[in-house]
């Protein structure tokens, strides 16, 4: 098979063999995490374990061969190979490879990133795909408000040690012992199992919440705006475009 069949074939789900592979690779991503969540369980009789394993090098075989072959058909594969697609299609690969090199002791701490391969299926699926462009299109104003929300914790977590230290030295005993409290206020998750009990506390827990709920809609109104503009750009057939930017 030529280099330009090939790439038709891994990357235009358009056709009837595009379909196909893109249906196989995610029923294959389906079983891989099945496979991976069974293995959680306790007390497995040994020829589950077995067949658990003969799964997964399976999985890990295709998935292998499709991230070569994608390399292979990339108009400039280095560029793929640290694009978004690229880094979720090695860490689905990855932890299988590390446990070679890896003292095995450590072996459970990277099985973790075999989850990833749940992300391996926004590329084939249009719905998904469309996060994935709206992310792209919003993602310097979603680094702006991390970075103005980092902040507004720092000082939240400041001020509510200055207020509650003394009267709370078990729980605000530090401002990175008050960082907590200012996450899941600012949040306005609440859990209540810190909280303020100075009148000057409680004032100051008013103000961080009335921010916290400017905080919690400022990203569901760029998010909801970006979904917008991403099926507009699906509709327009400019997600290469959008790719390119990238």
């Amino acid at each position: 098979m030529q280099r330009s069949e090939l790439k038709t074939l891994i990357e235009d789900n358009s056709t009837p063999k595009g379909r196909r592979f893109d249906y196989f690779i995610q029923i294959l991503i389906l079983i891989s995490l099945l496979s991976f969540s069974l293995e959680t369980l306790p007390n497995l009789p040994k020829e589950i374990i077995n067949l658990l394993e003969l799964v997964e090098l399976f999985c890990v075989i295709i998935f292998s061969i499709e991230y070569i072959l994608r390399l292979f058909v990339a108009d400039k594969p280095f560029k793929y190979a640290f694009s978004f697609y690229g880094i979720i299609d090695l860490l689905a690969i990855l932890p299988f490879y590390l446990r070679f090199a890896v003292d095995l002791r450590v072996l459970r701490a990277f099985r973790i990133f075999r989850v990833f391969r749940a992300l391996k299926l926004i590329r084939y699926n249009k719905a998904l795909n469309r996060f994935h462009i709206a992310f792209k299109i919003i993602k310097e104003e979603l680094v702006l408000f991390f970075m103005t929300t980092s902040i507004l914790i720092f000082l939240s977590a400041s001020g509510i040690y200055y207020f509650e230290n003394e009267a709370q030295p078990e729980l605000f005993s530090s401002i990175f012992h008050s960082l907590w409290w200012a996450i899941v206020t600012l949040t306005t998750v609440g859990y209540g199992d810190v909280y303020p009990i100075t009148m000057g506390g409680k004032i100051f827990t008013f103000f961080v919440l009335i921010i916290g709920v400017g905080i919690v809609t400022v990203p569901a109104g760029l998010v909801s705006s970006s979904l917008s503009k991403a099926r507009e750009i699906q509709d327009d057939g400019l997600t290469d475009f959008i790719d390119e930017d990238d």
